[in-house]
């Protein structure tokens, strides 16, 4: 069984060693990290969109040949939070392939001590997140195999 990719590992455990006043000064500097779509994605289609997030958030992974997956966020810069999040999973899953991605435990936000920091509703959108970026790696990786 493959383990969370180590940089997504090292997140973590600064977020969850971090003292709760810090914790949203850090959580808001993942927000400037999300890079922008590709030039080639002019618009969000093949994005998915995620309902549960309080505003307008799509994504969409694609597993390349050699398991190595890569993602797309699409998020306004005025939801900070909700970018923080994709912010964290952009840089964490840089260059994680398939089984890493799907190692991800689900209860990642919690494990970070965000379920103190900030609003239920918003850790249920980055929860939300993170598991529709693992159905469409799974989704992908089940037709390869041929499973």
């Amino acid at each position: 069984m493959s383990e969370m990719p180590p940089r997504l590992a090292e997140i973590v455990d600064e977020f969850a060693a971090a003292p709760r006043d810090v914790v949203l000064e850090m959580l808001i500097e993942y927000a400037d990290v999300l890079p922008p779509l590709p030039a080639d994605q002019v618009d969000r289609a093949g994005l998915e969109q995620v309902p549960e997030c309080q505003t307008a958030f799509f994504l969409r992974a694609r597993v390349a040949p050699d398991g190595t997956v890569t993602t797309l966020f699409d998020c306004p810069p005025e939801a900070p939070t909700t970018r923080a999040f994709a912010g964290i999973l952009a840089e964490g899953l840089a260059g994680a392939d398939a089984g890493q991605v799907l190692a991800v435990p689900d209860d990642l936000y919690q494990r970070m001590g965000l379920a103190q920091a900030i609003s239920p509703l918003r850790v249920r959108g980055g929860t939300a997140i993170l598991a529709r970026l693992k159905r469409q790696v799974r989704e992908q990786t089940d037709g390869a195999s041929g499973s």
